[in-house]
């Protein structure tokens, strides 16, 4: 099949979420709900992506158990290397919408060999599919180097490439020609050396070490992108209320929905339609999930404008 998008996930998770009133430290609590699905911010992506009417595919590492759980839900080609694959965990209070999350550092790859049998299955794949995602974080024995040289021969291949990673992947990611970079703020800023107040010289530093464009999200449906045209900021004047998790990995599905065109749409209209998506993805609870009659009800009222410095939310 062509026009099959790809998301690499390397540390995957098992999402659950917990409904609670009020959270209280060191109180007892009583679920209201519970909801448990697999995860990681590739996964999560891919999810988005088949409910815009895009073919994606998913792949990265697991264990048996997660891959026979995956097979039931989206496309996947995972590579067998994990011994058992993280949780977690997160609890939303249906009193104010707060949302907090645990995450499990997750498993350390022990196969000497995993890297390269995923760098294998993945440039294998290159010449049938439209677009690359490379998402999340790494699980304790990957090179950091991995994220890098995956995008660069994607990237070589002609294959848009979108990469939301942190720390050191996503500083070595950066240096490759051609990448674009979408996650939160806080993790590009703290790639670029920049703080809280200066995000676009942040954006600006890294397109100047290689990448194509920078967005970053600033939160739920506010997204400020540096591109080749301009600097624009995109946002919703009133933003829907609901749970944020999952609203970043939404709008990476539709920038890399929009990259994957022939040609690509301008980039306002991109950040448009990624802002929208990640509106659409706050007012359902589970991550992974869009409510497409939000999404088409306030495409219309998205506003992108040149962007200025801007304060970031703290």
């Amino acid at each position: 099949m062509d026009d099959v998008i790809l998301t690499v996930t390397m540390n995957p998770a098992y999402d659950t979420t917990y409904r609670v009133d009020r959270l209280e430290r060191g109180g007892a609590h009583r679920v209201s709900s519970v909801e448990q699905r697999i995860g990681g911010k590739g996964v999560t992506v891919t999810r988005v992506l088949n409910q815009l009417g895009r073919y994606a595919k998913a792949t990265g590492f697991a264990d048996h158990a997660f891959a026979a759980a995956a097979e039931l839900e989206l496309p996947n080609d995972f590579v067998l290397a994990l011994p058992w694959v993280r949780r977690t965990l997160m609890i939303g209070e249906s009193a104010d919408g707060t949302a907090t999350e645990f995450a499990e550092p997750g498993a350390r790859v022990s196969n000497p060999h995993a890297a390269d049998q995923l760098s294998i299955r993945i440039r294998g794949l290159l010449p049938g599919i439209t677009g690359l995602v490379i998402a999340g974080t790494l699980p304790i024995g990957i090179e950091d180097t991995l994220p890098a040289e995956l995008a660069a021969a994607a990237i070589d291949a002609g294959i848009p490439t979108v990469c939301d990673l942190s720390g050191e992947p996503l500083r070595l990611a950066a240096r490759v020609p051609g990448v674009v970079l979408c996650g939160h703020a806080n993790d590009l800023l703290s790639a670029s050396g920049g703080d809280l107040d200066s995000l676009l010289p942040a954006t600006e530093k890294l397109m100047a070490g290689g990448a194509a464009a920078v967005i970053a999200v600033r939160g739920p449906a506010d997204l400020v992108a540096r591109t080749p045209d301009g600097c624009w900021w995109a946002r919703l004047p009133d933003p829907p209320a609901g749970n944020p998790t999952g609203s970043g990995d939404a709008a990476t599905a539709a920038v890399i929905a929009a990259l994957s065109h022939t040609p690509p749409p301008p980039w306002p209209a991109l950040l448009t339609d990624a802002v929208a998506t990640s509106a659409a993805a706050v007012v359902v609870p589970a991550a992974g999930e869009i409510d497409r009659a939000v999404r088409e009800r306030v495409l219309s009222h998205v506003v992108v404008s040149e962007a200025e410095p801007l304060p970031l939310h703290r």
